[in-house]
């Protein structure tokens, strides 16, 4: 085990005789905190097979935003060192994705990056957090850094410039701190001439890894889906919220209450809900604390990946709406051609000249006064053949495809060696092992059903009951509430219209139940359905008559006694008995995947 304070074996002295394969260059990955650890990890992936280049890690601690860092380091396998260690060793490389910390303490030729899509958020330096002081450290020379301006110019001025655009982000005592400033777009580079024109020389317009990457992997969104547990008949809508006041999980404490809504208002059989949390929220709480108060939504089908894998980028793909904000995931979300609803937006966080400006000016904001459903289908109407939005995807890359190329040839220039004979290419988002749900109930829990009947045909749609509020009930007129008889929460099945027996309860068993004991305890029901085998049921109306439920022929995916009972409940089954069996044909909202239902009277 290494002992407090020793080196990782392949930087530590003497370690020629350890090492199993001796790298001919090493390369320092500087991050912040672990949002800037995952974008990185998008950059080192052009070094891959390369047994020349050892990458050793290191994180500037000076981010109020960087719990966890070290976990993620040591989880990943990932060699780390203290920022101190750092800032007295020479590296061949250090490639940075944040601006944060004191990076021109490094004696080594720095890269930086941004960790997002391109450059958009506003942010001050803050005092404690790697705020550089005048004597704090000079570079040596051969360093590769380009002498600035007379430093005149204060850090700091007032003048809303995008983080990592401007000289308090980029320079030291007149001088700018990186080598090479990676962007991804030409008009990166005309804000950059404006803002801090002295490092414009060491600017490279090499693309976005990220974008390019999800560009790649678009072919195989049926993959992503299927790993998701997004069925065929489903649609994906994903919530993006971004860090810090005034993003969605923020606006989750007014009246909008943005994720329960959506969960609330779209049919759960035909939408599936997935937040994407920013990683500064997640770690910025905990992990725990995140996954607590989102509970009572996740116990309602609420998909909840944790951030700092890929699981985010699998869900882009597999996406048909997001509900987003000011964060980057919205801005992919509209290079990929998703519909969008901005559910938050704080302008003052965001770059006036930037391309998420222009998106904050484009696209609609959702309102709380209308259903979230017609939203965004209008959304989804209106954005696909819009020219503003169009050109606004542009702006994401202006080297779409060839950023793995491009960032090969820049790390390698620096590390002066030559490139692989491989190919550089973008890699496939890899699809997720699991699907991220945080709760399985072992009773089914209560929904509020809407069945529109025709002659012959029901289609159903069903409402997670606990996350109602009366205050948007559209979607719940003529519905009827079903609940599970062992709920705990007591209210819900003495509520209920249809009420749910079990199979593989004991005490459910047929020929153990009696219907009529379990009736006076509930006598606001109108139907009692005993679940069985193959998604069928039992079920006793009011009018004492039984009725067996079944499906005929092909069952469907989502096919249950709960919904062959809310058939029962609203169809008309007068004639069940008297002229042999009722079926129905059996419809989940606007799916085409339909069940025949065939009812018999015992």
């Amino acid at each position: 085990m290494r002992g407090a304070g020793r080196l990782p074996l392949p930087i530590a002295a003497g370690s020629g005789r350890w090492v199993s394969v001796a790298a001919e260059r090493t390369v320092l990955g500087v991050v912040h905190n672990i949002t800037s650890a995952t974008r990185l990890l998008d950059l080192l992936t052009v070094f891959e097979g390369d047994r020349r280049v050892q990458t050793v890690f290191t994180c500037t601690e000076s981010s109020a935003l960087d719990e966890g860092t070290i976990e993620f380091f040591t989880s990943r396998g990932m060699l780390h060192i203290p920022w101190e260690e750092a800032t007295v060793r020479k590296f061949d490389l250090a490639i940075a994705t944040s601006r944060g910390g004191d990076l021109h303490n490094l004696r080594t030729p720095l890269i930086g990056a941004p960790h997002g899509a391109g450059y958009s958020k506003l942010l001050k330096r803050e005092a404690g957090s790697g705020k550089r002081e005048a004597g704090s450290g000079k570079r040596e020379a051969g360093s590769g850094k380009r002498e600035a301006g007379s430093g005149k110019r204060e850090a700091g001025s007032g003048k809303r410039e995008a983080f990592g655009l401007s000289p308090e982000w980029l320079t030291h005592e007149g001088r700018v701190v990186p080598s090479a400033i990676i962007l991804s777009h030409d008009e990166q580079r005309e804000r950059l001439a404006v803002s801090c024109p002295e490092a414009v020389p060491v600017s490279v317009v090499a693309g976005d890894p990220c974008f390019d990457q999800l560009q790649v992997s678009a072919p195989f969104r049926e993959n992503y889906r299927q790993a998701l547990g997004i069925r065929p008949d489903q649609k994906l809508i994903v919530v993006s919220s971004t860090w810090g006041r005034g993003s969605i999980l923020a606006s989750d404490e007014t009246d909008t209450d943005l994720l329960r809504r959506v969960l609330a208002e779209l049919p759960a059989d035909e939408y599936r809900v997935l937040a994407a949390v920013h990683c500064n929220a997640w770690y910025g709480h905990g992990a725990w604390q995140l996954q607590n108060w989102l509970a009572p939504l996740t116990e309602h089908g609420l998909l909840l990946p944790v951030p700092d894998t890929e699981t985010w980028k699998a869900a882009l793909l597999a996406a048909d709406g997001i509900l987003g904000d000011h964060g980057s995931l919205t801005m992919y979300g509209i290079a990929l051609g998703i519909p969008v609803i901005l559910g938050s937006f704080a302008e003052s966080k965001v770059a006036p000249q930037s391309p998420m400006a222009r998106l904050g000016k484009i696209l609609p904001r959702f309102s709380a006064h209308r259903p979230f459903l017609p939203q965004i289908e209008e959304a989804a109407a209106v954005q696909r053949d819009s020219a503003e939005l169009h050109q606004l995807r542009a702006t994401v890359t202006s080297q779409p495809g060839e950023s793995a190329v491009l960032l090969r040839r820049l790390f390698y220039q620096w590390l002066e060696l030559p490139e692989p004979v491989t190919p550089a290419r973008s890699r496939l988002v890899p699809v997720p092992s699991t699907v991220p749900v945080g709760y399985f109930s072992p009773v089914q829990r209560p929904v509020y059903v809407s069945v529109a009947s025709e002659e012959g045909w029901a289609t159903i749609r069903r409402y997670p009951a606990p996350l109602q509020r009366r205050t948007m009930e559209r979607h719940l007129s003529g519905a009827h509430l079903v609940a599970d008889i062992d709920d705990p929460d007591a209210g819900w099945p003495r509520s209920a219209d249809v009420l749910i027996l079990p199979l593989g309860r004991p005490r459910y068993v047929v020929g153990m139940v009696s219907w009529e004991d379990i009736a006076a305890l509930y006598p606001g029901c109108a139907l009692l359905a005993l679940e069985e085998p193959e998604g069928g049921c039992l079920a006793l109306p009011r009018d004492g008559v039984r009725l067996r439920a079944r499906w005929d022929g092909r069952r469907p995916s989502w096919a249950s006694a709960a919904i062959a009972a809310s058939v029962i409940h609203d169809h008309a089954m007068s004639t069940v008995g008297s002229h042999g069996p009722s079926c129905v044909q059996v419809a989940i909202g606007a799916s085409a995947e339909t069940g025949l239902l065939v009812v018999d009277a015992l």
